[in-house]
């Protein structure tokens, strides 16, 4: 399925998709695939650069309307992004201290052997 719609459509439909929250993208990604019917969750998740099984959810999304458990917890854009650089900075750190204690450990070996470090 390859075309389906003009280039000036797929290009309205990415910007309608990117300005959706991420439940909001699985049910619109859902009804683009159900209305194309064969074929369309493939051309749809090429579409849109998203995972069929994000699609696939969708649907079960769709299914569920009236008794969505999700109501009201969205994700905030970023979130995940602030969530990864505290996690990276907390690793940065853990890091440097291990190569400190590494070159603590050895100068103290050193003393202990009674070797120098000239």
């Amino acid at each position: 399925m390859k075309d389906v719609y003009g280039q000036d459509i797929e290009n309205q439909m990415r910007q309608l998709y990117e300005s959706f929250n991420e439940k909001d993208r699985r049910r619109y990604a859902a009804i683009e695939a159900y209305k194309l019917g064969h074929g369309g969750v493939a051309y749809i998740a090429d579409l849109f650069g998203c995972h069929p099984d994000t699609i696939a959810q969708g649907k079960r999304d769709l299914e569920n309307l009236p008794a969505d458990e999700a109501a009201g917890r969205v994700r905030k854009k970023g979130a995940d992004a602030r969530m990864l650089a505290k996690a990276s900075r907390a690793s940065s750190r853990r890091s440097k201290l291990k190569s400190r204690r590494k070159r603590l450990d050895r100068r103290s070996a050193m003393v202990r052997s009674g070797q120098t470090s000239d």
